[in-house]
């Protein structure tokens, strides 16, 4: 679950880290409200979207005036923000960040990111920040600076220090770069944050460290134990079909195929989107049902699955050993018969109870094509939904 620039911002403050006064605001009105309430002669009116590279979206205007801060927020609220990181489709403001200007000396890169290869925290940093970081590691790998933490002990302030010189701060820096450092890992590992990144960690001209912009992403497994950042959540922001099915306990993730497909387990998942491209056609959805699919949990990710226009064939390709065949097929039969299904629906069955399940299939008397394996399956898909829609 990601979270808004302001809202990470207000968790790091809390934790040590500076930032600049800001406030949030949904109308014109309340951004130039805001403004006066911060003083000074210079603002940033900032789009709150779930995204990085909003200045090049144009989602970042320095504002002079109370008039700019007003033109600046017409017409930022309502707008779709297109960046590299949302695809075409964007997304779209609902909020603004008004924030206090600052006198910029230089601009530093600093994260903590998860290394799943390493099991452990990864602080990146680099002296060049201001860039992305994909970008920098291309173009300037050698000036990536990368610390492990181990975490049995966690972060040690001589690590910190370490980087704070690493990153050319001077000695009046460095106190406040470690209170920094620190402050970031306690949050990341308090919180079961996966990610959380500066960008850019400002210098300013009289040697403040200052966080300009902020972004923190946390494991969905564990907002269990932080209602208060389960909270934080802004579904206008998530993929709606991600939303839906995340409120009914289902794994979804949407792509941009026609293949609609209902799986458990992860792997299998993958396994099944592989063969379907290697079959010449392209899944439409990543929907993992788990371990214990019941009837009615299979024909929830069948009524979501079909919530996506773009599904025009439907492949179930379930190995049980937890789940139950009989189980899956009761819950496709159950599923077809309530809604009125007009795309091809393909059914794959293994494991255990597989000759229950396929004969409640047989049985149903419903038009569903059944196969043995995986690769007859997608090849079956594919041949269908080519044949539904006489693409090729």
């Amino acid at each position: 679950m990601d979270i808004h620039e302001y809202q990470a911002k207000e968790i790091l403050s809390g934790y040590g880290v500076p930032i600049l006064p800001g406030g949030l605001a949904y109308s014109p009105e309340q951004a130039t409200y805001r403004a006066t309430e911060l003083a000074g002669d210079v603002w940033v009116v900032k789009a709150q979207i779930h995204s990085g590279a909003r200045g090049k979206a144009g989602g970042v205007k320095i504002c002079k005036t109370p008039d700019e801060i007003w033109d600046a927020a017409d017409d930022l609220l309502g707008k779709k923000l297109i960046t590299h990181q949302t695809g075409p489709q964007g997304k779209v403001c609902h909020r603004l960040y008004i924030e206090a200007g600052c006198d910029i000396g230089r601009e530093i890169y600093l994260a903590f990111v998860l290394d799943r290869a390493a099991e452990r925290v990864t602080v990146v940093a680099s002296a060049e920040g201001g860039m992305e970081i994909e970008q920098l590691a291309v173009e300037k790998p050698e000036s990536i600076i990368k610390i492990a933490v181990e975490p049995a002990v966690g972060m040690q302030a001589f690590q910190a220090r370490e980087l704070a010189f690493a990153l050319g701060m001077d000695k009046n820096q460095v106190n406040q770069a470690v209170t920094l450092f620190l402050g970031c890992y306690r949050a990341m590992r308090d919180l079961d944050a996966t990610m959380v990144e500066i960008n850019p960690l400002v210098v300013t001209r009289d040697g403040n460290l200052v966080a300009l912009d902020a972004k923190m992403g946390f494991d969905d497994n564990a907002l269990f134990r932080h209602p208060n950042i389960s909270e934080l959540r802004d579904k206008s922001q998530e993929d709606p079909r991600e939303m839906r099915a995340a409120d009914r306990g289902l794994s979804y993730v949407g792509l941009d195929g026609n293949i609609g497909c209902i799986i458990n387990g992860a792997g299998l998942a993958m396994a099944t989107m592989d063969m379907i491209k290697h079959a010449g056609g392209e899944p439409a959805n990543f929907l993992d049902i788990g371990g214990g699919a019941s009837p009615e949990r299979t024909a929830k990710a069948f009524n979501l699955v079909l919530s996506d226009d773009n599904v025009e064939t439907i492949l179930v390709n379930i190995f049980a050993g937890i789940n139950r065949c009989d189980w899956i097929a009761e819950g496709v039969v159950q599923a077809v018969e309530k809604i009125d299904l007009k795309v091809p629906l393909v059914v794959r069955l293994s494991g255990t109870n597989v000759e229950a399940g396929q004969k409640i299939i047989k049985d149903s008397g419903l038009p569903i094509i059944s196969a043995d394996t995986l690769a007859e399956a997608a090849e079956k898909a594919v041949g269908a939904w080519k044949d539904a829609t006489g693409k090729k």
